[in-house]
């Protein structure tokens, strides 16, 4: 049963995708606003979706911790879900995107509509440098840049392995960070299409206040996702 309700709910999962990116193309001529909408109804819609099909609820704790204006988000990174979930609860999400991905059309196009900051990694210093820019843009334009500190997305309850990209950005901004802890790959797996019944939790834990040391500010980061990250995943 599982199975078949996995199955049933990837093909509704592309199908509800190509209709908002597709069929609702013509709204990329409209402001951002209008694209960071349609983003958030179509999150909205993979979370009922989830719930309908799947027997999947997803729950959002510490919501006194969610930022309502400039800042960066880090959260646990899982699976696909992780990313584009937050759209539909943060007030105007930005994410880094891969340069691979421009390549994609109508996604590519959504992300560039809805101003989202794309990094080509293969250029390094060059590269950083332009994340800061392009970072210091939003948060003038108060918005919340989420950023995966991992890098990739990792098994639950695999030994972290926190990238320091995340404290040459921390560095150089003056905004909070907000750490998010999950246990999204329980209920939807990183690679495979099986989604298990349960409740996916997105945490946000007390940020991180600007101007800490860079080995102390990836300590304070890693401790608090992943020992709260390590007890969602005993529900």
């Amino acid at each position: 049963m599982i199975a078949l309700r996995s199955i049933l709910f990837v093909a509704l999962f592309y199908v509800w995708s190509v209709i908002v990116a597709v069929g609702l193309s013509p709204f990329l001529l409209g402001p951002r606003s209008w694209a960071m909408e349609l983003m958030r109804v179509w999150a909205r819609g993979i979370i009922w979706l989830l719930r309908v099909v799947c027997d999947i609820k997803v729950e959002v704790r510490g919501k006194e911790h969610m930022p309502k204006g400039a800042a960066l988000v880090a959260p646990k990174h899982h699976c696909m879900f992780d990313v584009f979930a937050q759209f539909a609860y943060l007030p105007d999400a930005c994410f880094v995107m891969k340069k691979e991905l421009t390549w994609i059309p109508f996604f590519s196009w959504w992300g560039m509509r809805a101003k989202m900051i794309v990094v080509d990694r293969a250029g390094h210093s060059t590269a950083l440098r332009k994340l800061i820019r392009d970072s210091k843009e939003r948060f003038a334009e108060n918005r919340q840049l989420l950023i995966f500190p991992e890098g990739t997305r990792s098994v639950p309850g695999a030994p972290a392995d926190y990238k320091p990209g995340i404290a040459a950005l921390y560095r150089e901004i003056d905004v909070p960070v907000h750490p998010v802890a999950t246990n999204a790959g329980v209920h939807w797996p990183k690679h495979g299409f099986m989604r298990k019944p349960g409740t996916i939790v997105f945490e946000y834990l007390e940020p991180i206040a600007p101007g800490l040391k860079r080995a102390e500010f990836m300590r304070l980061l890693q401790d608090r996702i992943e020992t709260a990250s390590t007890k969602l995943l005993t529900l």
